[in-house]
């Protein structure tokens, strides 16, 4: 692993899926929203594992993707050099993001937290209007036709059904 990936997940996904997390818990820890640190049922923590299992899977997958067919990493300081296609893209446009949302979602049903929910929601919306009117400009700029291809036949959020052969 190459320290410019190792940077990247300790800044990014670190940041959104346990700095953030962390201090959400530590300061609603007593409030009416988050009354006590309480443990999970077995089946709440079996389904917490099972959601953040697959969110995790997602997440080092695609990033696994990014170093291996893209010649990159997730990072924007050192992104794909080539157009990530393969994988879990190919059924839809954003794994890796819908991989951190269930893992924020594992999260809040773990801790039974309102405000880790909250968070979850607010990270969502912040994506839902990068995604299309930053990263995707930049995209479109980057790699041009065969992007646009791409966007026409695999979905920003909802997975397709069956896999996009390029």
């Amino acid at each position: 692993m190459t320290w410019s990936l190792m940077k990247a997940i300790i800044i990014l996904p670190g940041t959104v899926l346990v700095f953030v997390p962390t201090a959400i818990l530590i300061v609603s820890r007593g409030t009416r929203f988050y009354p006590d640190l309480q443990y999970p049922t077995e089946v709440t923590f079996f389904l917490a594992m099972a959601i953040v299992s697959t969110g995790g899977y997602l997440a080092v997958r695609t990033a696994t993707l990014f170093t291996k067919s893209g010649d990159g990493t997730p990072a924007p300081w050192e992104p794909p050099k080539k157009l990530v296609i393969t994988g879990p893209y190919r059924y839809v446009r954003n794994p890796m993001i819908s991989g951190a949302i269930l893992i924020l979602l594992g999260e809040t049903v773990l801790f039974n937290s309102w405000p880790l929910f909250l968070w979850t929601i607010v990270f969502l919306a912040g994506k839902m209007l990068y995604l299309p009117f930053i990263e995707e400009k930049e995209l479109k700029q980057r790699f041009g036709e065969p992007y646009l291809e791409y966007m026409a036949h695999v979905p920003r959020w909802i997975p397709r059904f069956r896999v996009w052969n390029c």
